[in-house]
Protein backbone atom coordinates (compact mmCIF):
# COMPACT_ATOMS: atom_id res chain seq x y z
CA UNK A 1 0.00 0.00 0.00
CA UNK A 2 1.13 3.56 -0.65
CA UNK A 3 1.83 5.53 2.52
CA UNK A 4 0.48 8.79 3.90
CA UNK A 5 2.61 11.52 5.41
CA UNK A 6 1.73 12.66 8.92
CA UNK A 7 3.03 16.19 9.48
CA UNK A 8 3.61 16.89 13.17
CA UNK A 9 3.70 20.56 14.17
CA UNK A 10 2.60 21.67 17.64
CA UNK A 11 0.88 18.36 18.43
CA UNK A 12 3.76 16.21 19.66
CA UNK A 13 1.71 13.34 21.09
CA UNK A 14 0.17 10.01 20.09
CA UNK A 15 -2.98 10.08 22.27
CA UNK A 16 -6.12 11.79 20.93
CA UNK A 17 -4.41 12.84 17.72
CA UNK A 18 -7.10 12.99 14.99
CA UNK A 19 -4.62 13.40 12.12
CA UNK A 20 -2.58 10.42 13.33
CA UNK A 21 -5.68 8.26 13.75
CA UNK A 22 -6.97 9.12 10.27
CA UNK A 23 -3.59 8.54 8.61
CA UNK A 24 -3.02 5.23 10.43
CA UNK A 25 -6.46 3.98 9.48
CA UNK A 26 -5.65 4.56 5.82
CA UNK A 27 -2.50 2.38 5.90
CA UNK A 28 1.26 2.92 6.29
CA UNK A 29 2.33 6.32 7.58
CA UNK A 30 5.54 8.34 7.47
CA UNK A 31 5.65 10.77 10.42
CA UNK A 32 7.43 14.02 9.56
CA UNK A 33 8.60 17.07 11.45
CA UNK A 34 9.96 20.10 9.57
CA UNK A 35 12.46 22.49 11.13
CA UNK A 36 11.13 25.76 9.73
CA UNK A 37 13.46 28.74 10.15
CA UNK A 38 10.55 31.14 9.76
CA UNK A 39 9.34 29.87 13.15
CA UNK A 40 12.62 28.97 14.83
CA UNK A 41 14.32 32.27 14.00
CA UNK A 42 11.38 34.48 13.03
CA UNK A 43 9.34 37.06 14.92
CA UNK A 44 9.17 35.11 18.19
CA UNK A 45 12.48 33.23 18.62
CA UNK A 46 13.03 31.61 22.02
CA UNK A 47 15.88 29.36 23.19
CA UNK A 48 13.63 27.91 25.89
CA UNK A 49 10.88 26.88 23.49
CA UNK A 50 13.30 25.52 20.91
CA UNK A 51 15.13 23.47 23.54
CA UNK A 52 11.87 22.10 24.95
CA UNK A 53 10.48 21.38 21.48
CA UNK A 54 13.60 19.46 20.44
CA UNK A 55 13.52 17.47 23.67
CA UNK A 56 9.86 16.65 23.03
CA UNK A 57 10.70 15.57 19.48
CA UNK A 58 13.32 13.14 20.78
CA UNK A 59 10.73 11.60 23.08
CA UNK A 60 8.21 11.46 20.23
CA UNK A 61 10.78 9.70 18.03
CA UNK A 62 11.24 7.06 20.74
CA UNK A 63 7.48 6.63 21.11
CA UNK A 64 7.09 6.13 17.38
CA UNK A 65 9.87 3.55 17.32
CA UNK A 66 8.08 1.61 20.03
CA UNK A 67 5.05 1.49 17.71
CA UNK A 68 7.10 0.23 14.77
CA UNK A 69 7.51 3.61 13.11
CA UNK A 70 10.08 6.41 13.02
CA UNK A 71 10.17 10.19 12.86
CA UNK A 72 11.55 11.77 9.69
CA UNK A 73 13.11 15.19 10.29
CA UNK A 74 13.75 17.64 7.48
CA UNK A 75 14.94 21.25 7.46
CA UNK A 76 13.42 23.82 5.09
CA UNK A 77 10.27 25.49 3.84
CA UNK A 78 7.29 23.19 4.53
CA UNK A 79 5.70 23.38 1.08
CA UNK A 80 8.97 22.47 -0.62
CA UNK A 81 9.92 19.75 1.88
CA UNK A 82 6.52 18.06 1.77
CA UNK A 83 6.35 18.20 -2.02
CA UNK A 84 9.75 16.53 -2.17
CA UNK A 85 8.68 13.87 0.32
CA UNK A 86 5.52 13.12 -1.63
CA UNK A 87 7.62 12.66 -4.77
CA UNK A 88 10.19 10.49 -2.94
CA UNK A 89 7.72 8.23 -1.19
CA UNK A 90 4.70 8.19 -3.50
CA UNK A 91 2.55 9.29 -0.55
CA UNK A 92 -1.07 9.73 -1.47
CA UNK A 93 -1.86 12.39 1.11
CA UNK A 94 -0.38 14.64 3.81
CA UNK A 95 -2.33 14.75 7.08
CA UNK A 96 -1.95 17.55 9.62
CA UNK A 97 -3.80 19.21 12.46
CA UNK A 98 -5.15 22.70 12.00
CA UNK A 99 -3.30 25.81 13.21
CA UNK A 100 -4.68 29.33 13.54
CA UNK A 101 -2.09 32.13 13.54
CA UNK A 102 -1.44 34.36 10.51
CA UNK A 103 1.87 32.71 9.60
CA UNK A 104 0.46 29.21 10.10
CA UNK A 105 -2.51 29.97 7.85
CA UNK A 106 -0.26 31.33 5.10
CA UNK A 107 2.12 28.36 5.44
CA UNK A 108 -0.70 25.80 5.35
CA UNK A 109 -2.33 27.44 2.35
CA UNK A 110 0.98 27.16 0.46
CA UNK A 111 1.31 23.48 1.42
CA UNK A 112 -2.30 22.81 0.42
CA UNK A 113 -1.51 24.08 -3.08
CA UNK A 114 1.61 21.92 -3.29
CA UNK A 115 0.41 18.48 -2.11
CA UNK A 116 -2.74 16.38 -1.70
CA UNK A 117 -3.76 16.85 1.90
CA UNK A 118 -6.31 16.49 4.66
CA UNK A 119 -6.53 18.93 7.57
CA UNK A 120 -7.93 17.84 10.94
CA UNK A 121 -9.10 19.58 14.10
CA UNK A 122 -7.33 18.70 17.32
CA UNK A 123 -5.52 21.71 18.77
CA UNK A 124 -8.62 23.26 20.33
CA UNK A 125 -11.74 21.99 22.04
CA UNK A 126 -14.06 23.87 19.64
CA UNK A 127 -13.30 25.28 16.21
CA UNK A 128 -13.73 29.01 15.39
CA UNK A 129 -16.62 28.33 13.01
CA UNK A 130 -18.52 26.42 15.71
CA UNK A 131 -18.81 29.23 18.26
CA UNK A 132 -20.67 32.09 16.62
CA UNK A 133 -23.58 34.36 17.53
CA UNK A 134 -27.08 33.76 16.20
CA UNK A 135 -26.20 36.16 13.36
CA UNK A 136 -23.12 34.10 12.48
CA UNK A 137 -20.63 36.61 13.88
CA UNK A 138 -17.67 35.92 16.19
CA UNK A 139 -17.99 36.82 19.85
CA UNK A 140 -15.85 39.55 21.39
CA UNK A 141 -17.08 39.15 24.99
CA UNK A 142 -16.16 36.04 26.93
CA UNK A 143 -19.30 35.30 29.00
CA UNK A 144 -21.74 34.85 26.09
CA UNK A 145 -18.96 33.11 24.18
CA UNK A 146 -18.62 30.53 26.92
CA UNK A 147 -22.38 29.92 27.08
CA UNK A 148 -22.33 29.11 23.36
CA UNK A 149 -19.04 27.15 23.65
CA UNK A 150 -20.59 24.85 26.23
CA UNK A 151 -23.38 23.84 23.81
CA UNK A 152 -21.08 22.74 20.95
CA UNK A 153 -21.05 18.93 20.50
CA UNK A 154 -17.62 17.40 21.08
CA UNK A 155 -15.98 14.41 19.49
CA UNK A 156 -14.79 11.46 21.56
CA UNK A 157 -11.26 11.36 22.88
CA UNK A 158 -9.21 9.00 20.69
CA UNK A 159 -6.87 6.35 22.01
CA UNK A 160 -3.27 6.25 20.92
CA UNK A 161 -2.30 3.54 18.41
CA UNK A 162 -1.08 0.15 19.61
CA UNK A 163 1.12 -0.16 16.52
CA UNK A 164 1.77 1.78 13.33
CA UNK A 165 2.20 0.29 9.89
CA UNK A 166 5.55 1.18 8.33
CA UNK A 167 6.10 1.96 4.63
CA UNK A 168 8.17 -0.32 2.40
CA UNK A 169 11.02 2.22 2.38
CA UNK A 170 11.93 5.06 4.72
CA UNK A 171 13.10 8.39 3.28
CA UNK A 172 16.23 10.09 4.53
CA UNK A 173 16.03 11.90 7.86
CA UNK A 174 18.13 14.77 9.17
CA UNK A 175 19.41 14.77 12.73
CA UNK A 176 17.74 16.92 15.34
CA UNK A 177 20.07 19.74 16.35
CA UNK A 178 21.12 20.51 19.89
CA UNK A 179 19.79 23.63 21.56
CA UNK A 180 20.53 25.46 24.78
CA UNK A 181 17.92 26.78 27.12
CA UNK A 182 18.40 29.77 29.40
CA UNK A 183 16.14 28.42 32.14
CA UNK A 184 15.33 25.30 34.14
CA UNK A 185 12.62 23.67 32.03
CA UNK A 186 10.12 20.90 32.84
CA UNK A 187 10.66 17.33 31.71
CA UNK A 188 9.78 17.01 28.03
CA UNK A 189 7.54 14.66 26.08
CA UNK A 190 4.04 13.20 26.22
CA UNK A 191 4.70 10.62 28.97
CA UNK A 192 5.93 13.32 31.36
CA UNK A 193 3.01 15.57 30.43
CA UNK A 194 0.62 12.74 31.21
CA UNK A 195 2.25 12.39 34.63
CA UNK A 196 1.65 16.09 35.27
CA UNK A 197 -1.96 15.71 34.19
CA UNK A 198 -2.46 12.68 36.44
CA UNK A 199 -0.99 14.63 39.38
CA UNK A 200 -3.31 17.59 38.77
CA UNK A 201 -6.61 15.76 38.23
CA UNK A 202 -7.25 14.99 41.92
CA UNK A 203 -6.30 18.58 42.82
CA UNK A 204 -8.54 20.18 40.18
CA UNK A 205 -11.40 20.50 42.65
CA UNK A 206 -9.29 22.94 44.68
CA UNK A 207 -8.15 24.97 41.68
CA UNK A 208 -10.67 27.81 42.14
CA UNK A 209 -9.49 28.47 45.70
CA UNK A 210 -5.75 28.10 45.14
CA UNK A 211 -5.07 29.36 41.61
CA UNK A 212 -4.46 33.00 42.55
CA UNK A 213 -1.66 32.44 45.04
CA UNK A 214 1.78 32.23 43.39
CA UNK A 215 3.38 30.81 46.53
CA UNK A 216 1.00 27.84 46.53
CA UNK A 217 1.31 24.90 44.16
CA UNK A 218 -2.31 25.28 43.09
CA UNK A 219 -2.17 25.49 39.29
CA UNK A 220 -1.97 22.69 36.72
CA UNK A 221 1.52 23.40 35.30
CA UNK A 222 0.18 22.06 32.00
CA UNK A 223 0.56 25.24 29.93
CA UNK A 224 3.68 24.09 28.05
CA UNK A 225 2.03 20.69 27.47
CA UNK A 226 -1.00 22.31 25.87
CA UNK A 227 1.16 24.73 23.90
CA UNK A 228 3.19 21.90 22.34
CA UNK A 229 0.27 19.50 22.03
CA UNK A 230 1.75 16.96 24.43
CA UNK A 231 -1.78 16.76 25.79
CA UNK A 232 -5.09 17.12 24.00
CA UNK A 233 -7.13 20.02 25.41
CA UNK A 234 -10.25 17.94 24.91
CA UNK A 235 -8.90 15.14 27.09
CA UNK A 236 -7.67 17.63 29.69
CA UNK A 237 -11.13 19.22 29.85
CA UNK A 238 -12.81 15.84 30.30
CA UNK A 239 -10.43 14.68 33.00
CA UNK A 240 -10.53 17.98 34.91
CA UNK A 241 -14.28 18.54 34.73
CA UNK A 242 -14.47 18.56 38.54
CA UNK A 243 -13.29 22.17 38.31
CA UNK A 244 -15.58 24.50 36.41
CA UNK A 245 -12.99 27.24 36.96
CA UNK A 246 -10.22 25.25 35.31
CA UNK A 247 -12.44 24.28 32.38
CA UNK A 248 -13.19 27.99 32.05
CA UNK A 249 -9.44 28.59 31.62
CA UNK A 250 -9.44 26.08 28.74
CA UNK A 251 -12.39 27.97 27.30
CA UNK A 252 -10.37 31.21 27.51
CA UNK A 253 -7.65 29.42 25.56
CA UNK A 254 -10.11 28.60 22.76
CA UNK A 255 -11.51 32.14 22.94
CA UNK A 256 -8.14 33.78 22.33
CA UNK A 257 -7.45 31.42 19.43
CA UNK A 258 -10.82 32.29 17.93
CA UNK A 259 -10.08 36.01 18.32
CA UNK A 260 -6.76 35.47 16.52
CA UNK A 261 -8.51 33.54 13.74
CA UNK A 262 -11.27 36.10 13.17
CA UNK A 263 -9.12 39.21 13.86
CA UNK A 264 -5.51 38.45 12.85
CA UNK A 265 -4.68 42.17 13.09
CA UNK A 266 -4.36 41.75 16.88
CA UNK A 267 -0.87 40.35 16.30
CA UNK A 268 0.36 43.90 15.71
CA UNK A 269 -2.51 46.14 16.81
CA UNK A 270 -4.89 46.67 19.70
CA UNK A 271 -8.19 44.87 19.32
CA UNK A 272 -9.79 48.14 20.39
CA UNK A 273 -8.70 50.41 17.58
CA UNK A 274 -9.27 53.58 19.63
CA UNK A 275 -6.66 52.40 22.15
CA UNK A 276 -4.07 52.05 19.42
CA UNK A 277 -3.77 55.81 20.01
CA UNK A 278 -2.36 55.53 23.55
CA UNK A 279 0.93 57.47 23.76
CA UNK A 280 3.29 54.99 25.37
CA UNK A 281 6.48 55.97 27.16
CA UNK A 282 9.91 54.75 26.10
CA UNK A 283 12.36 54.39 28.97
CA UNK A 284 15.11 51.84 28.53
CA UNK A 285 16.24 51.95 32.16
CA UNK A 286 12.75 51.32 33.52
CA UNK A 287 12.20 48.54 31.00
CA UNK A 288 15.43 46.82 32.03
CA UNK A 289 14.53 47.15 35.70
CA UNK A 290 11.24 45.40 34.94
CA UNK A 291 12.89 42.65 32.89
CA UNK A 292 15.54 41.98 35.52
CA UNK A 293 13.24 42.13 38.54
CA UNK A 294 14.72 45.32 40.00
CA UNK A 295 11.64 47.56 40.22
CA UNK A 296 11.53 47.79 44.01
CA UNK A 297 8.06 46.23 44.05
CA UNK A 298 8.66 42.77 45.57
CA UNK A 299 5.79 40.86 43.91
CA UNK A 300 6.76 42.25 40.49
CA UNK A 301 10.42 41.44 40.98
CA UNK A 302 9.68 37.91 42.22
CA UNK A 303 7.59 37.19 39.14
CA UNK A 304 10.11 38.54 36.67
CA UNK A 305 12.92 36.58 38.30
CA UNK A 306 10.81 33.42 38.23
CA UNK A 307 10.31 33.93 34.50
CA UNK A 308 14.01 34.39 33.87
CA UNK A 309 15.00 31.37 35.96
CA UNK A 310 12.35 28.87 34.86
CA UNK A 311 10.77 29.97 31.57
CA UNK A 312 7.40 30.04 33.34
CA UNK A 313 5.39 32.43 35.48
CA UNK A 314 2.30 31.96 37.63
CA UNK A 315 -0.82 33.37 35.94
CA UNK A 316 -1.71 35.83 38.72
CA UNK A 317 1.88 37.05 38.59
CA UNK A 318 1.57 37.47 34.81
CA UNK A 319 -1.39 39.78 35.32
CA UNK A 320 0.43 41.79 37.99
CA UNK A 321 3.62 42.37 35.96
CA UNK A 322 1.66 43.13 32.78
CA UNK A 323 -0.44 45.73 34.57
CA UNK A 324 2.73 47.19 36.09
CA UNK A 325 4.52 47.52 32.75
CA UNK A 326 1.58 49.00 30.87
CA UNK A 327 0.09 51.24 33.56
CA UNK A 328 2.76 51.97 36.17
CA UNK A 329 5.50 52.37 33.56
CA UNK A 330 3.15 53.16 30.64
CA UNK A 331 5.28 51.02 28.33
CA UNK A 332 3.66 49.49 25.24
CA UNK A 333 2.08 46.08 25.86
CA UNK A 334 3.79 44.77 22.70
CA UNK A 335 7.17 45.23 24.42
CA UNK A 336 6.03 43.04 27.30
CA UNK A 337 4.44 40.55 24.95
CA UNK A 338 7.75 40.13 23.14
CA UNK A 339 9.73 39.69 26.35
CA UNK A 340 7.35 36.95 27.47
CA UNK A 341 7.64 35.25 24.08
CA UNK A 342 11.44 35.44 24.35
CA UNK A 343 11.46 33.44 27.59
CA UNK A 344 8.24 31.46 28.06
CA UNK A 345 8.42 27.74 27.34
CA UNK A 346 4.62 27.89 26.99
CA UNK A 347 4.82 31.05 24.85
CA UNK A 348 1.71 30.87 22.71
CA UNK A 349 0.79 33.64 20.29
CA UNK A 350 -2.95 33.58 20.92
CA UNK A 351 -2.92 33.27 24.72
CA UNK A 352 0.03 35.59 25.25
CA UNK A 353 -1.40 38.28 22.99
CA UNK A 354 -4.83 37.93 24.56
CA UNK A 355 -3.45 38.11 28.08
CA UNK A 356 -1.30 41.16 27.42
CA UNK A 357 -4.11 43.01 25.66
CA UNK A 358 -6.46 42.15 28.54
CA UNK A 359 -4.01 43.59 31.07
CA UNK A 360 -3.37 46.68 28.95
CA UNK A 361 -7.14 47.21 28.48
CA UNK A 362 -6.65 47.24 24.69
CA UNK A 363 -8.12 43.83 23.90
CA UNK A 364 -11.37 41.98 23.77
CA UNK A 365 -13.32 41.77 27.03
CA UNK A 366 -10.46 43.63 28.77
CA UNK A 367 -9.72 44.80 32.27
CA UNK A 368 -11.27 48.33 32.23
CA UNK A 369 -8.55 50.93 31.71
CA UNK A 370 -9.35 52.64 35.01
CA UNK A 371 -8.81 49.44 37.03
CA UNK A 372 -5.10 49.55 37.69
CA UNK A 373 -3.49 46.95 39.92
CA UNK A 374 -1.69 48.33 42.94
CA UNK A 375 1.33 45.98 42.99
CA UNK A 376 1.85 46.32 46.74
CA UNK A 377 -1.77 45.46 47.54
CA UNK A 378 -1.70 42.63 45.00
CA UNK A 379 1.30 41.19 46.82
CA UNK A 380 -0.36 41.47 50.21
CA UNK A 381 -3.55 39.86 48.93
CA UNK A 382 -2.12 36.99 46.91
CA UNK A 383 1.17 36.34 48.72
CA UNK A 384 0.06 37.18 52.26
CA UNK A 385 2.93 35.44 54.05
CA UNK A 386 5.52 36.51 51.49
CA UNK A 387 6.56 32.95 50.58
CA UNK A 388 6.64 33.67 46.85
CA UNK A 389 8.69 36.83 47.28
CA UNK A 390 11.16 35.12 49.60
CA UNK A 391 11.65 32.29 47.11
CA UNK A 392 12.55 34.56 44.20
CA UNK A 393 13.89 37.69 45.91
CA UNK A 394 16.43 36.25 48.34
CA UNK A 395 17.50 39.73 49.51
CA UNK A 396 14.16 39.88 51.33
CA UNK A 397 14.25 36.35 52.72
CA UNK A 398 14.46 37.47 56.37
CA UNK A 399 11.99 40.35 56.16
CA UNK A 400 8.87 39.68 58.23
CA UNK A 401 5.56 39.34 56.44
CA UNK A 402 4.34 42.70 57.79
CA UNK A 403 6.88 44.50 55.59
CA UNK A 404 7.71 41.93 52.91
CA UNK A 405 5.65 43.69 50.20
CA UNK A 406 6.64 47.23 51.16
CA UNK A 407 10.00 47.20 52.95
CA UNK A 408 10.90 50.43 54.77
CA UNK A 409 13.63 52.57 53.22
CA UNK A 410 16.23 51.67 55.83
CA UNK A 411 15.56 47.96 55.30
CA UNK A 412 15.95 48.37 51.54
CA UNK A 413 19.28 50.15 51.98
CA UNK A 414 20.58 47.56 54.43
CA UNK A 415 19.58 44.66 52.16
CA UNK A 416 20.59 46.47 48.97
CA UNK A 417 17.10 46.11 47.58
CA UNK A 418 16.08 49.03 45.31
CA UNK A 419 13.58 51.73 46.12
CA UNK A 420 10.43 51.70 43.93
CA UNK A 421 11.29 52.94 40.44
CA UNK A 422 8.02 54.87 40.24
CA UNK A 423 5.35 56.24 42.54
CA UNK A 424 2.29 54.06 41.92
CA UNK A 425 -0.29 56.69 42.83
CA UNK A 426 1.36 59.28 40.61
CA UNK A 427 1.68 56.92 37.63
CA UNK A 428 -1.90 55.78 38.04
CA UNK A 429 -2.98 59.35 37.33
CA UNK A 430 -0.60 59.62 34.37
CA UNK A 431 -1.95 56.36 32.90
CA UNK A 432 -5.58 57.42 33.31
CA UNK A 433 -4.90 60.66 31.44
CA UNK A 434 -3.10 58.80 28.63
CA UNK A 435 -5.99 56.39 28.15
CA UNK A 436 -8.62 59.09 28.39
CA UNK A 437 -6.82 61.18 25.80
CA UNK A 438 -6.73 58.20 23.43
CA UNK A 439 -10.45 57.72 24.00
CA UNK A 440 -11.18 61.41 23.40
CA UNK A 441 -12.44 62.03 26.93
Amino acid sequence: MTPSLLWFRRDLRLTDHPALSAAAEAGPIIPVFILDDALLKGKWPSPNRVHFMLACLRVLASQLEEKGSRLIVRHGHPARVLRELVEETGATRVHWQRDYGPYARKRDAAVAEAVPHQEHAGQLICEPEDVLTGEGRPYSVFTPYRRRWETVPRRKVLRGPRALQAPDHWPRSDKLPEARAVSELPAAGEPEARKRLAAFVPKAKDYAEQRNFPGVNGTSHLSQDLRWGLLSPLEVAERCDASDTYVSELCWRDFYYHILWHHPRVVDHAFREDLDRVRWHSDGELLEAWKEGRTGFPIVDAAMRQLKATGWMHNRARMIVASFLTKDLLIDWRVGEKHFMDLLTDGDLASNNGGWQWAASTGTDPQPYFRIFNPTLQGKKFDPDGDYVRQWVPELKKVDKKHIHDPPLEVRKHLRYPEPVVDHAEMRGVALKAYEKALGK
